[in-house]
Protein backbone atom coordinates (compact mmCIF):
# COMPACT_ATOMS: atom_id res chain seq x y z
CA UNK A 1 0.00 0.00 0.00
CA UNK A 2 1.25 3.46 -0.84
CA UNK A 3 2.55 5.11 2.30
CA UNK A 4 2.07 8.70 1.22
CA UNK A 5 -0.59 9.59 -1.37
CA UNK A 6 0.61 11.65 -4.32
CA UNK A 7 -1.67 13.98 -6.25
CA UNK A 8 -1.28 13.54 -10.01
CA UNK A 9 -2.79 15.72 -12.73
CA UNK A 10 -3.92 14.54 -16.15
CA UNK A 11 -2.45 16.97 -18.72
CA UNK A 12 -4.23 18.37 -21.80
CA UNK A 13 -3.00 15.39 -23.85
CA UNK A 14 -4.44 12.88 -21.38
CA UNK A 15 -1.04 11.91 -19.99
CA UNK A 16 0.16 11.59 -16.41
CA UNK A 17 3.59 11.33 -14.84
CA UNK A 18 4.00 8.97 -11.91
CA UNK A 19 6.75 9.52 -9.35
CA UNK A 20 9.53 6.92 -9.38
CA UNK A 21 8.87 6.33 -5.68
CA UNK A 22 5.55 4.70 -6.57
CA UNK A 23 7.30 2.24 -8.84
CA UNK A 24 10.08 1.56 -6.36
CA UNK A 25 7.57 0.86 -3.61
CA UNK A 26 5.76 -1.58 -5.92
CA UNK A 27 9.03 -3.32 -6.79
CA UNK A 28 9.11 -1.98 -10.36
CA UNK A 29 12.01 -0.37 -12.14
CA UNK A 30 12.77 1.41 -15.39
CA UNK A 31 11.75 -0.66 -18.38
CA UNK A 32 9.04 -2.58 -16.52
CA UNK A 33 6.21 -3.61 -18.84
CA UNK A 34 2.80 -2.78 -17.38
CA UNK A 35 -0.83 -3.25 -18.35
CA UNK A 36 -3.28 -0.50 -17.42
CA UNK A 37 -7.01 -1.02 -17.19
CA UNK A 38 -10.06 0.63 -15.70
CA UNK A 39 -11.23 -1.03 -12.51
CA UNK A 40 -14.40 1.07 -12.59
CA UNK A 41 -15.55 3.52 -9.93
CA UNK A 42 -12.84 6.05 -10.84
CA UNK A 43 -9.88 3.67 -10.43
CA UNK A 44 -7.19 2.73 -12.93
CA UNK A 45 -4.98 -0.22 -12.08
CA UNK A 46 -1.49 -1.04 -13.29
CA UNK A 47 -0.11 -4.58 -13.28
CA UNK A 48 3.12 -6.17 -14.39
CA UNK A 49 2.38 -7.48 -17.88
CA UNK A 50 3.91 -10.87 -17.07
CA UNK A 51 1.77 -11.27 -13.92
CA UNK A 52 -1.43 -10.35 -15.75
CA UNK A 53 -0.65 -12.73 -18.62
CA UNK A 54 0.20 -15.58 -16.20
CA UNK A 55 -3.08 -15.00 -14.32
CA UNK A 56 -5.02 -15.00 -17.59
CA UNK A 57 -3.41 -18.28 -18.70
CA UNK A 58 -3.83 -19.89 -15.28
CA UNK A 59 -7.36 -18.94 -14.32
CA UNK A 60 -8.80 -16.83 -17.12
CA UNK A 61 -8.88 -13.53 -15.21
CA UNK A 62 -6.72 -10.45 -15.02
Amino acid sequence: MLREPVEITVDANGKVELPMGLFAEAGLGCGARLLAYSAGDGRIELRRAEDAINDLLTNGTL
